[in-house]
C-alpha cells in the first residue's frame, strides 16, 4: 500500500512539472517529426497501455485481499459469535473442552452429552440433545466413566437389556426356555463353524457351543435345516448365521470345524441323489481345504449308514460294511463312505487334524417333522389318531439315542486325542413294531398299526457297539429313551398346534416341507 501511494504521488508530481508554465510541449516543439520519432511515439503508447493495465491488476488483488482476508478477521474480531448462533433456528449449539474448562463453568459441561476427556484440545460444535430430539445411545464403558447422569432411563435399560441378552438365549416357540451363556477369556474362546448348523442335531450342538462361550458360526443352506431352530441366538453377539451351500468354497477364519452338513433321512437323501453325493464329497473336500488353510481341527458326522445292511451284530469301528453300492441308499452311504477315506488322506498327506463320528439313530426336539424316519412318523401319527405305518413286518430291530448324548459324544470326541472312526448311539435295542407300540402307549392315541411292504434295502438289524466311545473319550448315552421320547412328543404336540395338521412323509424320495 505505501508503495503504491509513493509511486502514484511521483507520477503526479511528473504530470504537474509537464503542466508547469516555461514548459515546452510536444506542440510548442519547432522540431520537425521525423520518422524515428513516430516509432518512438508508438512504443510510448504501448508502454502507457501496459502500465495502466498493471494498476488496475493491482487495485483488484488488493481488493481480493481485503475482501477475503481483512474483512473476515475484522468481523471475527469484533462480533459476537454466541449472538450470532443464538439466531439460528430449531438448533442449540455450544462449544466443548476447551472453551467449557476456561470459561468454568461446570454446569455447561454437566448439560453436554457427548463428554469428552480432559486432553482434548480442540473446540468442537455439536448439536445439543433436547427433549423434543432422540435420546443417543452411550456406550456402556463411556457411561461407567462419566456417571449414571451420562444416560437417560431409556438409554440405561436398552444397556440392561442388551447386557441380559448378550449372556442368554432369547425363548422362542421352538425353544420355549432359556439358556445360559458362558464368558471366555479371548485365549480359551474359539471360533468354531458348524455346517449343516440349522438341522436337527446340529441346532443342538450350537447350543452346546454357545454355552460354553464360543464363537458360533452356522453355515446352512436350508434344505433340510430350518431357521427357527437357531432362531434364539441370533441376537447374541457371539452367533452368526450364512446361507450358504457347502458345496462351494468358503472362506473364514476358524479353530474347528463341525461338518454336519447333509441330508440324513432317506426320503430327504433320494430327493436329489446326485445333489446328495455332492454334498458329502464336495462339501467336505471344500472343508477341509478351509480347515488345511487355517490349521484348524475337522470333525466329520458321518453315519451307521455306512454299515449298509450288516452281517456283523452289534457294529464295532473296525467292521468294513455290507453295502449296495447301486441301491436308492447309496447315494448317502456311499457319500459318507468317500467322506471318511477323504478325512484320513487329508490327515495322511497334509496333516490336518480330523475327527470321523459314525452316528446312530437319533430323535430329539427340533426333529423335521416330515423327514419320514420312524421316531417322527410313529409320533406324528399317534397325536394326530391316524394310522401308525410300518414297512415291513416290523421285526428289523433299531437302536435310539437322545440327541443331547450324541451332542455331548461330538463335543468329547472333538476336544479329545482320540483320530479314528468312533461310533456314537445307544445299544439299546427294539424292533420297530415295539417301538410303534411304545409311542402308541406313551401318546395314549387310539391309531392302530398297519403294515405296508417293505422299503428296498432298509437294513434288518442296526444296533452299535460303543466300546471305543467308552475307552477313548469317556463317552456313554445317559438319556434314558422313554424321557427322551416324553420330550419329544411335547415338542411336536407344541407343532401340530402351529401347523394344524401334518402328513407324514412315506419311505419313497420326498422334498422336505416348510
Amino acid at each position: 500500500m505505501v508503495q503504491m501511494t509513493n509511486r502514484a504521488s511521483n507520477v503526479a508530481a511528473r504530470h504537474a512539472a509537464d503542466q508547469a508554465p516555461g514548459t515546452p510541449t510536444r506542440a510548442n516543439k519547432a522540431e520537425p517529426i521525423t520518422r524515428s520519432k513516430c516509432h518512438h511515439g508508438s512504443n510510448s503508447g504501448i508502454m502507457s497501455y501496459f502500465q495502466k493495465g498493471k494498476s488496475h491488476l493491482m487495485v483488484l488483488v488488493v481488493g481480493m485481499m481485503l475482501g477475503y482476508i481483512l474483512l473476515p478477521v475484522l468481523v471475527l474480531e469484533v462480533a459476537d459469535m454466541d449472538g450470532v448462533l443464538k439466531t439460528i433456528p430449531d438448533q442449540k449449539m455450544y462449544t466443548s473442552s476447551v472453551q467449557t474448562r476456561h470459561q468454568g463453568s461446570a454446569a455447561a459441561q454437566d448439560n453436554n452429552p457427548y463428554r469428552i476427556s480432559s486432553a482434548d484440545t480442540y473446540q468442537y460444535l455439536r448439536p445439543k440433545i433436547t427433549t423434543e430430539t432422540v435420546p443417543r445411545a452411550l456406550e456402556p464403558e463411556v457411561a461407567a466413566v462419566e456417571g449414571s447422569n451420562a444416560m437417560t432411563s431409556v438409554e440405561q435399560r436398552l444397556v440392561e437389556d442388551h447386557n441380559i441378552l448378550s449372556r442368554q438365549s432369547m425363548p422362542t416357540r421352538t425353544t420355549p426356555y432359556v439358556m445360559k451363556t458362558n464368558t471366555l477369556p479371548d485365549h480359551q474362546r474359539k471360533k468354531i463353524l458348524v455346517t449343516g448348523g440349522a438341522g436337527f442335531v446340529g441346532s443342538h450342538l450350537v447350543d452346546k457351543l454357545m454355552m460354553e462361550g464360543h464363537e458360533v458360526i452356522v453355515v446352512d443352506n436350508f434344505f433340510t435345516g430350518q431357521k427357527k431352530n437357531v432362531a434364539h441366538w441370533l441376537h447374541h453377539p457371539n452367533f452368526s448365521l450364512v446361507v450358504h451351500d457347502v458345496t462351494e468354497p468358503i472362506q473364514l477364519e476358524v479353530d474347528q470345524i463341525y461338518h454336519l452338513a447333509c441330508p440324513a433321512s432317506p426320503p430327504h437323501y433320494q430327493y436329489n441323489p446326485v445333489k446328495t453325493i455332492k454334498t458329502s464329497t464336495m462339501g467336505t473336500l471344500n472343508m477341509l481345504g478351509l480347515a488345511k488353510r487355517v490349521r484348524a481341527r475337522m470333525l466329520l458326522t458321518s453315519t451307521s449308514e455306512i454299515y449298509g445292511d450288516p452281517t456283523v451284530h452289534p457294529q464295532p469301528e473296525s467292521y468294513w460294511g455290507n453295502v449296495n453300492t447301486i441301491g436308492p441308499r447309496s447315494c448317502y452311504d456311499e457319500g459318507k463312505r468317500v467322506a471318511e477315506t477323504m478325512m484320513y488322506s487329508y490327515k495322511n498327506q497334509n496333516g490336518v487334524e480330523i475327527r470321523v463320528a459314525r452316528i446312530f439313530n437319533t430323535f430329539g426336539p427340533r426333529m423335521h417333522p416330515n423327514d419320514g424316519r420312524v421316531v417322527s412318523n410313529f409320533i406324528i401319527q399317534s397325536l394326530q389318531n391316524k394310522n401308525i405305518t410300518i414297512y415291513g413286518e416290523g421285526d428289523q430291530t433299531r437302536s435310539f439315542q437322545y440327541v443331547s448324548d450324541l451332542v455331548e459324544g461330538l463335543y468329547k470326541l472333538m476336544n479329545g486325542d482320540y483320530d479314528l472312526p468312533v461310533n456314537l448311539g445307544n445299544p439299546e435295542e427294539y424292533t420297530v413294531k415295539s417301538f410303534a407300540e411304545y409311542i402308541h402307549t406313551l401318546t395314549k392315541s387310539e391309531s392302530k398299526i398297519i403294515f405296508l411292504p417293505k422299503s428296498e434295502d432298509d437294513p434288518t438289524q442296526r444296533r452299535p457297539e460303543i466300546v471305543t466311545a467308552k475307552a477313548k473319550i469317556g463317552w456313554e448315552p445317559v438319556v434314558k429313551v422313554e424321557s427322551g421320547l416324553k420330550k419329544t412328543i411335547d415338542y411336536f404336540r407344541r407343532v401340530l398346534e402351529d401347523a394344524g395338521e401334518i402328513i407324514p412323509t412315506g419311505p419313497g424320495a420326498a422334498k422336505p416341507e416348510a
